[in-house]
């Protein structure tokens, strides 16, 4: 594994309408992903084993976790516990910076 990581050398993937994803760095512990989305984009409703946190690196979100909805903005954050139920409107197009532990299996090519 690389212990640096330039962005421009990872290409973007396409997983939904409106959604780029770039997996940047991972191993079997933790893994760093980069989304960027379009205005109006969703992530949807999902959850999964892993314990998730997500920067808003740019962008506004309406966040909904464990049912509860929050408008988040550059520089805020959250936390999605294992097996909770979360997803996201994107309100004006933006990036999401997600860490998962452990690694997204799924994410891996």
């Amino acid at each position: 594994m690389n212990v640096f990581i330039e962005d421009r050398d990872i290409a973007w993937e396409n997983p939904d309408p409106g959604i780029r994803r770039k997996v940047m760095v991972y191993n079997e512990q933790l893994m760093l992903v980069k989304v960027a989305f379009q205005q109006g984009a969703i992530g949807t409703l999902h959850e999964h084993y892993h314990s998730q946190i997500s920067h808003v690196e740019s962008g506004v979100f309406e966040v909904t976790i464990d049912g509860e909805k929050k408008v988040l903005k550059a520089g805020d954050a959250f936390y999605a516990p294992p097996h909770v139920v979360h997803g996201v409107l994107c309100l004006e197009a933006g990036v999401l910076i997600d860490v998962f532990n452990p690694h997204r299996e799924d994410f891996i090519k």
